[in-house]
């Protein structure tokens, strides 16, 4: 179905990357969102959180182009993208991770990121990357290896991604969002099936590749300690419906949120 939005647009707000309005999402009579409005700006670390079934996954999916709501507009760095596609998009600066690892099997760590660059520049043919039959530029290795090094990769460098822990597969997939150079980076729970440890040392690589990169993330994650770390700022929906946003420590000390989320009835 084509996404409905008003007559008149009010233009891009000021100073946001993300400005994301009204956007209402029904499956077969359900509203999945409701009128929900998320914004972030560039450089920016956001949280967005809720309950399982909150339609955390369905808005990322809706802000790609995957899904097109019924209601709302999508702005992305001055324009009005509600009715691009998904490509469209991801050319313009939006990269993302998935709550499952995806990963091309029987590749190596360096060929994922050989691979991203060279769709990335529109060098070379994908086919013939996975096939083996196109030898990569001195400039696609030398960013590989550069992307290899920041996530502290240079061990498994050429393993196979079959061979790596989940906490390493985790990485991977994430310097291959960095590859495509994004402004904006969507996480969908990145520590999902990580123990304490992986989760922390995620963290830890994250901010240090933000930092250096300076893209701005979206980060949707059930583990309140890593968003804690992370994140300025975060978004809270449940049931669809935004209940709070703003800095992160008033958000998690707000009584609506610690009931819906956190299970605090005390």
């Amino acid at each position: 179905m084509a996404t409905s939005v008003p007559a008149e647009r009010s233009g891009p707000t000021p100073g946001k990357l993300l400005d994301v309005r009204g956007i209402t999402m029904r499956f077969a009579g359900i509203t999945a969102l409701n009128n929900v409005h998320i914004d972030v700006e560039p450089g920016e670390l956001v949280g967005l959180i809720g309950p399982n079934g909150a339609g955390k996954t369905t808005l990322f999916n809706c802000l790609l182009g995957m899904l097109q709501p019924q209601e709302g507009e999508v702005w992305f760095d001055g324009d009005e993208i509600s009715s691009l596609p998904v490509y469209q998009r991801a050319r313009r600066g939006f990269g993302r991770t998935f709550q499952r690892l995806e990963l091309f099997a029987g590749m190596s760590v360096r060929d994922h990121f050989l691979v991203t660059e060279r769709q990335r520049n529109g060098s070379g043919s994908i086919w013939k990357d996975l096939l083996n039959l196109a030898k990569p530029s001195a400039d696609e290795q030398a960013r590989a290896e550069s992307m290899i090094e920041l996530l502290g990769l240079q061990r498994e460098a050429d393993q196979p991604c079959e061979s790596l822990s989940l906490g390493r597969g985790r990485l991977l997939e994430l310097g291959r969002a960095l590859m495509t150079q994004p402004k904006l980076l969507l996480l969908d729970e990145p520590s999902s099936g990580l123990d304490v440890k992986e989760t922390a040392a995620l963290a830890e690589r994250l901010a240090i590749v933000q930092k250096d990169h300076e893209f701005a993330v979206l980060l949707v994650e059930h583990d309140v300690e890593m968003v804690t770390n992370l994140v300025t700022r975060m978004f809270v929906l449940d049931f669809g419906t935004m209940i709070a946003s703003g800095p992160t420590d008033e958000v998690l000390g707000n009584e609506v949120v610690r009931k819906a989320y956190l299970g605090d009835v005390g």
